[in-house]
């Protein structure tokens, strides 16, 4: 049984954390918060036992103050776990790795830190068997794990891709009320934006460009993508669509006939198939939007940002661990593991 320590239980903590106690080869040793707040009653009533951030001993005491048990600070909880999955906001990766090397821990980080951090990046699809037995990883962000869950298919199918998008990214988190824009459309003006640059983290083969907007909603990103295949790449949009069906976490859904033209319709989508807090792990596919034109593949996805990295990092853990070598393998046992957790 792999011990799993969450290091920050908020948006993407509390949500691996679920994933990992609905796994059997793995559970959640501990987790921690910077401080009592609201959160700290979910993780009391899943019984995850509660630490502190800190090892200072005035901040780990002021849990007993508003009647929670902290079980003391993250160095303690280190020394209990095989593994630690880090979902602390990020920017802190550089200061948390030096906690992780010196407790001698593997870890995994979030998409909001570098690539350099740890020098490999993961999607389950894209490098599952790069990472085995490595001492550390970063799971890439919502988006380039958008990304790679279709434009990985089609280089696996015909190599030799090239991909220009645009990121239409969300303002905030549906929880988060100090981001924006809240009336404007604000580009990310950093050209080309890291999306791009991130896939070819995991897969180099892929060359790749993007652009990013923020618009003024919580619900999800989409992607608008134009990808030039190889000569004589054999494809077909129909073929194309697929192969994309036969991938997982990857949904193709007829927006048109089933009624969901925009991304609210997906979220209520999520909702009326039972996914707690409404998550949708795998990526939305259009399908009447798919088009390929010659040389040119057109499509848009949507990619719900709270949660389609969270299978992810069970299979990073597994990978970390050297548990498991096959990438499929290991997403069917997560994702099935999950959705009887949930009920579904």
């Amino acid at each position: 049984m792999i011990k799993v320590a969450i290091n920050g239980y908020g948006t993407i903590g509390k949500r691996v954390a679920d994933a990992v106690d609905a796994q059997d080869d793995m559970e959640v040793i501990g987790v921690t918060k910077t401080g009592p707040n609201f959160g700290c009653q979910l993780a009391v009533k899943k019984q995850y036992p509660l630490y502190c951030t800190s090892d200072e001993e005035e901040k780990i005491n002021l849990f007993s103050e508003q009647g929670y048990i902290c079980h003391g600070g993250i160095t303690k909880l280190l020394e209990l776990a095989d593994i630690v999955v880090d979902c602390s906001p990020g920017k802190m990766g550089k200061m948390n790795l030096e906690k992780y090397k010196g407790a001698g821990i593997k870890h995994i980080f979030q998409g909001g830190e570098k690539h350099e951090l740890t020098g490999l990046s993961y999607t389950s699809c894209a490098n599952h068997k790069a990472a085995l037995n490595a001492n550390g990883a970063r799971v890439v962000s919502c988006n380039t794990t958008g990304l790679s869950r279709t434009l990985v298919p089609l280089h696996d199918n015909c190599e030799g891709i090239s991909v220009e998008c645009t990121m239409i990214r969300r303002a905030a988190d549906p929880g988060d009320s100090q981001r924006g824009p809240i009336n404007a459309i604000k580009p990310v003006l950093k050209v080309p934006s890291h999306h791009g640059i991130d896939v070819m983290t995991v897969k180099p083969e892929i060359k790749i460009n993007s652009l990013a907007v923020a618009v003024p909603t919580t619900l999800m990103h989409v992607h608008s993508l134009v990808v030039e295949l190889p000569p004589n790449h054999g494809l077909t949009t129909e073929s194309v669509i697929k192969l994309w069906k036969e991938q997982p976490r990857v949904i193709v859904m007829n927006g048109t006939e089933n009624r969901i033209p925009t991304t609210a319709e997906v979220m209520e989508l999520s909702r009326d198939i039972g996914r707690k807090w409404g998550d949708l792990h795998e990526i939305f596919v259009w399908e009447e939007a798919v088009s390929l034109k010659g040389n040119k593949l057109y499509y848009f996805q949507a990619v719900h940002q709270e949660s389609d990295v969270i299978p992810e990092n069970i299979d990073c853990i597994r990978a970390l661990m050297g548990t498991n070598s096959d990438w499929k393998n290991s997403v069917s046992i997560t994702d099935e593991a999950i959705s009887r957790y949930n009920g579904i």
